[in-house]
């Protein structure tokens, strides 16, 4: 991945990425240089490095009555990452509430593409609630093989348990705390269903695959139940 856009992802803006890459390889510099090396007018250097000041990632010193501009340490730029985690730890709980006292009873959301298939899966870690899983046949790691680990690892370290129905011959990457069992070859799902909490996680591997996402008390204790119901009749071992 380019520099620029890793920098994009943790939440700098271009002209910001662009000046701090800059200055981290010309050093100190004053502020035409770096407007110069940049291909940046003056007004947007001076706007992205009072920025960058602000974010902890760019200092300065005076010498001669001119500012010498300098990038602080990469190293900063996982503080730069603390601080703003620790900002929105402080208002999480608010903003919860304020989603809570506004949210239905039920509600179901429609999720797509890798990203939106992560946000479900990344819930599912979030609530913290015992997975259980039925038609999954490794597509996860087929599709998505680093998150997939990062998944995998999560759900033990969160201490999460999972217990998933598979076909015989197509289990997957599982976690550590995962319970298997095994249903004939011949039941296929045509989606991966998770049933966690008071909610169903339905992911449909199709290009580019959707997830579904229902949250209901009772749509959930159905599943649950369902799934109950195939779990105490399927093989422990293959």
């Amino acid at each position: 991945m380019e520099h620029e856009k890793i920098l994009q992802k943790i939440g700098l803006s271009p002209n910001e990425s662009i000046v701090y890459l800059t200055l981290l390889k010309i050093g100190s510099s004053k502020a035409g240089r770096i407007s110069k090396e940049c291909a940046l007018n003056r007004t947007s250097t001076y706007n992205s490095l009072r920025s960058l000041i602000e974010k902890g990632l760019v200092s300065y010193v005076i010498i001669g009555k001119v500012k010498w501009f300098q990038a602080s340490p990469p190293s900063n730029l996982e503080v730069y990452l603390k601080n703003k985690m620790e900002v929105l730890h402080e208002g999480l709980p608010e903003l919860q509430r304020i989603y809570q006292s506004n949210t239905m009873e039920s509600s179901v959301r429609l999720f797509k593409g890798n990203k939106g298939v992560r946000t479900v899966l990344e819930d599912i870690i979030s609530t913290g609630e015992t997975n259980l899983i039925l038609g999954s046949e490794g597509q996860l790691e087929e599709r998505m093989p680093h998150y997939a680990s990062r998944f995998t690892r999560q759900l033990s370290e969160k201490g999460i348990k999972v217990r998933s129905l598979v076909r015989s011959g197509r289990k997957g990457e599982v976690s550590d705390r995962a319970e298997v069992r095994f249903v004939p070859e011949n039941v296929e799902s045509p989606m991966v269903t998770n049933i966690y909490g008071n909610k169903i996680a339905l992911i449909i591997w199709s290009d580019p695959p959707e997830a579904i996402l229902i949250e209901n008390k009772m749509a959930a204790k159905a599943y649950r139940s369902y799934f109950e119901l195939i779990w105490e009749s399927a093989d422990r071992e293959e």
